[in-house]
């Protein structure tokens, strides 16, 4: 019981849409899993996807990739890790008196 909170489970192979754009418009890299949503602290290794993509193109190719769900352990520190990195962006400031 107590390892399931330091055990990741069991990888899943699950197959794939990689797309990647090089254009003057747009520059991403985006991978759609198959009837798999990744939660926080879950590893995905796509492969064998494309390293290099020409200025101008954009493609998008099926492949296999391997999801690593996360330990109990692992997603309730990468839960805890994202808020407060979010946390971060915040900025409040007070002034004193009343505004012109």
């Amino acid at each position: 019981m107590m390892s399931d909170w330091f055990e990741p489970q069991r990888p899943r192979r699950v197959g794939c849409t990689v797309d990647i754009e090089n254009t003057a418009e747009r520059l991403h890299a985006h991978v759609s899993l198959d009837g798999y949503e990744p939660e926080p602290g879950d590893e995905v290794i796509v492969h064998d996807a494309p390293v290099d993509v020409p200025f101008g193109a954009h493609i998008v190719v099926r492949r296999e990739a391997t999801v690593i769900p996360a330990s109990r352990l692992g997603w309730l520190f990468s839960k805890a890790a994202g808020y407060l990195e979010l946390t971060e962006l915040y900025e409040v400031g007070f002034q004193e008196g009343r505004p012109s």
